[in-house]
């Protein structure tokens, strides 16, 4: 697993100027954008606590890999994908709790989609047993488009997850997903609320080499049944 190249990765991340409203949040705006860097300059996020997350007014997700953390903000909502920013134009998108687009890491993910039944679409509380279905994989560099993968996902225990000092009873589900030829043969995990299948923490791999642990400190929770 390579590095976390983003820099300022011990502190919480500074969004790009421009960013999107979305329903029912506190967006950031182009005025706010001052106070966002002065809370920036005045913390310190590598062990983010209750106090420090509650203290700032975004939606707020810790991404860590073996070489660092840092706290992204929401910036944007759009048709159900979510993107969040960091420093530098970095970024991680994510549709339904899954990582579907990376930038700005050493091994990029360009696109991930379904290739016909996607589980994490109609909500993973209603996976009771293993379902097998097929994902396409877009990487770089190397310019590695379209590869198929075929993914394996199976529901196991209820476990203790804290987050924040927070202990939540979550549903883990382990995802195996193998693409031959490409060497790729991995198992992403997703801790998940049994009530509405929320993905509150997930470990998944981006492209070969890059994996990357997601928290939501604060998170964006759509309406679903």
């Amino acid at each position: 697993m390579t590095s976390f190249p983003w820099r300022g990765s011990l502190r919480l991340a500074a969004l790009a100027a421009a960013s999107w409203a979305v329903a029912g949040c506190t967006a950031v705006s182009l005025g706010s954008m001052d106070s966002i860097r002065e809370a920036v300059r005045g913390n310190d996020y590598v062990h983010p606590t209750a106090a420090s997350v509650a203290a700032e007014p975004y939606y707020q997700l810790e991404v860590e890999s073996s070489g660092g953390r840092a706290v992204l903000l929401l910036a944007s909502v759009q048709g159900g994908l979510q993107g969040w920013y960091g420093a530098d134009g970095q970024a991680v998108f994510l549709r339904d709790g899954v990582l579907v687009r990376t930038v700005g890491l050493d091994a990029n993910l360009d696109h991930a989609a379904f290739d016909g039944g996607d589980p994490f679409a109609t909500g993973l509380q209603h996976v009771q047993a293993p379902v097998e279905y097929r994902r396409v994989l877009d990487w770089s560099p190397g310019y590695r488009y379209g590869i198929a993968a075929v993914a394996h996902l199976e529901p196991k225990d209820i476990e203790n997850v804290e987050i924040l000092g927070e202990v939540h009873r979550l549903r883990r589900y382990d995802e195996h997903v193998r693409a031959d030829g490409a060497g790729f043969d991995v198992t992403n995990r997703y801790w998940v609320d049994p009530a509405d299948g929320f993905i509150w923490k997930s470990r998944q791999h981006v492209a070969p080499g890059q994996t990357l642990e997601l928290i939501q400190l604060r998170p964006y929770r759509e309406a679903r049944t």
